[in-house]
């Protein structure tokens, strides 16, 4: 009797066992959708993020997908009105709509936002909540060709900056040397015709005018603003720009600038890296490609040479109605941490709004870094593009007049001002 109670309890455990080991082997599945693509060491790091957490967290996996940008949006908006949206999506500060439409989970839950650095914060803060994770932060950067300046004739001081005539010499110096002065183009993007006014904008007025204009609240037909809109008018006259500036995509101007058929200066955004570092045979920077960093010209009489802009950019955000938010959101804690910042400064050679541990960042890149850094000591900042303020019709005529029409040589100055303060000015 007792031998058969004992094969009794034996049979019973065996049977709880066989029963729970299915439950105990299945893991709840989120979905993940990111950018990048077509950038090496970005999609790298988001890969290998991925993997920590489910190798750290069994009852959770990941289905990570990789979609451009732009197709990237286009899914997500049509998603997150279907309840169809992925857990966890790309996404930048430039998209208000989606926070609008209530689609975007507040992470304050989840994560410890103590790993963000401070200037971070506000870029992802609506109504005391935040809601997004700030992988990439950038400021606007003005690359160029060491070599090619030095052959064109230009000097660069010791400050790395150009006063306003010298900077209209390089250009012209370049054109008459056969080289183009500024690789840019707008093919593909709605913000990169507008870099080098707007820097110099920001350099003529300082902080708190230049935010009066990205606001609203200053005039184009200011004389200031006018001012720098004509010097910059005359740039554009004397050949500053490719001749194929209005299609040549924002990808296809870093080859131009550091390859075929090469500049002397690229402005953009320190998110330079995602694809100049990338191997030369998959488009990247040759290895012996003389880059620098100066610093965007001085304007005459401006309030501020030393102001640069700084701004948030690739984030990841979790949706509103995801049914896996416990996963979801452990998969954002783990990302939000120094030593996730730490990796991406080492990998992807790009500043991270998480903080980050500057003594132990191992990177080939050491020199670039150096140089970066000293770009930026002493820099007052501003935070954000134009983009990140302009809205509705007022962000579509920044896109059409200064990204595309201005700086293509097609609109006067005061044909541009016009423009722009009929749909942005609140008079």
């Amino acid at each position: 009797m007792r031998a058969s109670k004992l094969s009794l309890a034996a049979i019973t455990v065996a049977t709880l066992i066989a029963g729970a080991a299915p439950a105990l082997a299945q893991s709840t599945q989120i979905t993940m959708w990111s950018n990048w693509p077509d950038e090496p060491a970005k999609k790298d790091w988001v890969t290998a993020r991925v993997k920590d957490f489910e190798a750290a967290n069994k009852a959770c996996s990941v289905k990570l997908s990789f979609i451009p940008k732009a197709d990237l949006y286009t899914q997500a908006k049509s998603a997150v009105r279907t309840g169809q949206a992925p857990d966890i999506f790309y996404m930048e500060p430039d998209q208000p709509e989606f926070l609008a439409g209530g689609f975007l989970e507040p992470l304050d839950s989840y994560v410890d936002l103590a790993q963000y650095e401070d200037w971070s914060k506000p870029a992802w803060t609506a109504k005391g909540k935040v809601y997004g994770l700030p992988v990439e932060a950038y400021t606007v950067e003005l690359y160029y060709n060491k070599d090619a300046v030095k052959k064109a004739g230009v000097d660069v001081p010791a400050s790395f900056q150009l006063t306003q005539e010298q900077f209209t010499d390089l250009v012209k110096k370049g054109v008459a040397a056969g080289i183009t002065p500024v690789s840019q183009g707008v093919g593909d993007r709605p913000f990169p015709g507008g870099l080098l006014l707007f820097e110099s904008l920001l350099r003529k007025l300082g902080t708190e005018d230049y935010g009066k204009l990205l606001d609203g609240k200053l005039s184009f037909k200011d004389p200031r603003v006018v001012e720098v809109m004509t010097w910059m008018k005359a740039l554009i006259d004397a050949g500053a720009y490719p001749k194929s500036f209005s299609t040549l995509k924002l990808g296809e101007s870093h080859f131009y600038f550091y390859n075929t058929p090469g500049a002397l200066t690229f402005p953009d955004p320190s998110w330079f890296t995602g694809r100049a570092f990338a191997p030369p045979e998959g488009g990247g920077m040759p290895a012996n490609f003389s880059l620098g960093i100066m610093q965007f010209p001085a304007m005459d009489k401006g309030a501020c040479p030393e102001c640069k802009t700084l701004a948030v950019a690739g984030s990841f955000v979790m949706y509103s109605k995801s049914k896996n938010k416990d996963c979801a959101g452990a998969l954002m804690k783990s990302m939000a941490t120094v030593e996730s910042g730490t990796k991406w400064m080492e990998q992807v050679s790009l500043q991270t709004g998480l903080k980050s541990d500057p003594a132990k960042i191992n990177s080939p890149r050491k020199d670039y870094f150096a140089e970066l850094n000293a770009r930026n000591k002493g820099v007052k900042y501003f935070f954000g593009t134009p983009l990140l303020y302009y809205r509705a019709k007022c962000a579509e005529t920044y896109t059409q007049v200064m990204n595309n029409a201005f700086p293509a040589g097609l609109l006067s100055v005061q044909e541009a001002a016009e423009k722009m303060d009929g749909a942005c000015f609140k008079s």
